[in-house]
């Protein structure tokens, strides 16, 4: 739904992940092989991603100010069972993150929130706050208080629902 940029660094892939449900549309992108394939899910992780999804989408509606969209199990607790490991570069000292485990998606995502954290990009993904949307995205706006994923839909509709509520 978004006419941003996708989101920098590991980011893209939550941000990906996030947006495979159109909640306006009804429609799960994990519910096809096609959907699946981008996160190396089968059908059968298919339950626990969409858990993994749905935290994440209350987390990033929290970044943006709002409230959980339903009742979700905590990201921490799901975090808990992803154990990353510190990768050193022998040429230069530097060292960052990295799942222990390459292969499952909430490892993976684990380790782009590590990076987005040490980077300072983590508070600037969220959550669009039109309840038929919360679609993902990151807020590039310079004070850092996007609201929508677009403007052009999204924010329209909201401050067209608020001029005809006056």
């Amino acid at each position: 739904m978004s006419e941003r940029g996708p989101a920098p660094g590991g980011l893209a892939l939550i941000e990906a992940l996030v947006n495979t449900l159109d909640i306006e549309a009804g429609a799960d992108a994990l519910d096809t092989e096609d959907g699946r394939t981008p996160f190396g899910l089968t059908a059968h992780q298919v339950p626990h991603a969409r858990e993994l999804r749905e935290s994440l989408r209350a987390t990033l509606l929290a970044h943006a100010g709002h409230p959980a969209h339903q009742d979700v199990t905590l990201l921490g607790e799901l975090l808990a069972r992803a154990p990353l490991l510190i990768e050193f570069d022998a040429h230069d000292g530097s060292a960052r993150l990295t799942p222990a485990d390459a292969e499952p998606l909430l490892s993976r995502v684990a380790a782009a929130i590590a990076g987005s954290l040490v980077e300072g990009t983590w508070p600037r993904l969220k959550a669009c706050e039109a309840p038929t949307c919360h679609w993902a995205y990151y807020d590039r706006s310079p004070a850092g208080r996007g609201r929508w994923c677009s403007m052009a839909v999204c924010g329209s509709r909201a401050k067209m629902r608020r001029y005809r509520a006056k």
